[in-house]
C-alpha cells in the first residue's frame, strides 16, 4: 500500500464522493435550497387548504347565490369572498409551478455555474479534489434530485384537488383541463420542464462562463422553450376529424398522450443540452476530463 505523503498531489489525497459533493453544495447553495423547500412548502400548503376548506368555502357560497341551479343569478359571474381567495390559492400554486423552469435556469446558469467558472472557484476544485467531468455530473445531478420530488409533490396533490373540485373550478368559469397551468400542474410536464431548464442553464454557464451574460441567455432559451411548446402542444396529437388543431378542441382523453408527445421532446432537449455542456467542457479542459 502506498503511504501518502506531503509530496502527494492533493488530487491524489481527496476524492469526495457523492455525499461530499453533495454537502459541498449545499453549503454553497444553501439559499436556494431553502428558496426552493419554502417554495415547495408554499405550494403544497395552498393546494391542500384548497382541496379542503378553502373548496369548501367557495362551495358553500356558489351555492348561497343561487349559482347551482339551472338559471344561476346574474351576481354569479362575480366571485364572493370565499371562491376569490379559493382562485388565489389555486392560482397562486399553479403559477408558481409554470414559473419554476425560468426561475431554475436563472440559477443554473447564474448562480450554479456562471459565477463559479468566471470567480475561479471551478477551475480551483478542479485542481485540487474533482474532475470537470464530476464536477459538472455534480451540479446537474444535484438540482435534479431535489427538482423531481419536489414538483412530484405539488402535481400529486393539485391533481387530487382537481379530481375532487373541477366541477368547482368549472362552475367558476375560470378553469379547464387544458388551460395551460392545469395541464401541466397536472401531469409530468411540471417535472420535466425544470429538468430541460436545469440542462439549458447549466450549458448557457459553460458556455458563457459570466454568471450574468449566462443567467440572460438560460431564461432567454427557456422562455423561448416554453412559448414554443404552447404553440406546438395542440398538434402533439391528432384532433377528432374536421376540427381544428386547438387544445380545447381535444378531448380529456388525450392528456396524456399530449402530456408523454411532448415529455418525450423536453427530455431530448434536455439530453442534447447536458451532452453538449459536457462536450463543451471536455474540449476546454483537455485531458482532465
Amino acid at each position: 500500500m502506498t503511504a501518502v505523503t506531503a509530496e502527494t498531489p492533493v488530487a491524489a489525497r481527496s476524492h469526495p464522493g457523492p455525499r461530499g459533493l453533495f454537502r459541498a453544495m449545499a453549503r454553497v447553495h444553501r439559499t436556494a435550497l431553502l428558496f426552493w423547500i419554502g417554495l415547495v412548502a408554499v405550494e403544497v400548503v395552498a393546494l391542500l387548504w384548497s382541496l379542503g376548506p378553502g373548496a369548501n368555502a367557495a362551495w358553500a357560497e356558489h351555492r348561497a347565490m343561487g349559482c347551482h341551479s339551472g338559471s344561476p343569478n346574474l351576481g354569479c359571474d362575480m366571485p364572493g369572498p370565499a371562491m376569490l381567495r379559493y382562485e388565489t390559492a389555486v392560482t397562486l400554486a399553479a403559477g408558481l409551478l409554470s414559473l419554476l423552469p425560468v426561475l431554475t435556469a436563472a440559477w443554473a446558469g447564474g448562480a450554479l455555474i456562471g459565477r463559479e467558472l468566471e470567480d475561479g472557484t471551478a477551475q480551483l476544485a478542479w485542481t485540487q479534489s474533482v474532475t470537470p467531468a464530476r464536477w459538472l455530473a455534480a451540479k446537474l445531478a444535484v438540482p435534479a434530485l431535489l427538482l423531481v420530488p419536489g414538483t412530484l409533490a405539488v402535481t400529486l396533490v393539485h391533481r387530487a384537488l382537481w379530481s375532487a373540485h373541477s366541477d368547482l373550478a368549472r362552475a367558476m368559469g375560470w378553469r379547464e383541463w387544458h388551460d395551460d397551468s392545469v395541464y401541466e400542474a397536472n401531469g409530468i410536464l411540471a417535472t420535466v420542464h425544470p429538468l430541460a431548464a436545469l440542462a439549458l442553464g447549466v450549458l448557457a454557464g459553460v458556455l458563457l462562463r459570466r454568471a450574468l451574460p449566462a443567467l440572460g441567455v438560460a431564461v432567454l432559451a427557456v422562455s423561448t422553450l416554453i412559448w414554443e411548446l404552447d404553440e406546438l402542444r395542440p398538434r402533439l396529437w391528432p384532433t377528432p376529424p374536421g376540427t381544428p388543431a386547438l387544445m380545447h378542441q381535444h378531448p380529456s382523453s388525450h392528456f396524456w398522450p399530449l402530456q408523454l408527445v411532448e415529455t418525450g421532446i423536453v427530455l431530448a432537449v434536455a439530453a442534447l443540452a447536458t451532452a453538449t455542456a459536457f462536450l463543451v467542457l471536455r474540449r476546454r479542459t483537455g485531458a482532465a476530463v
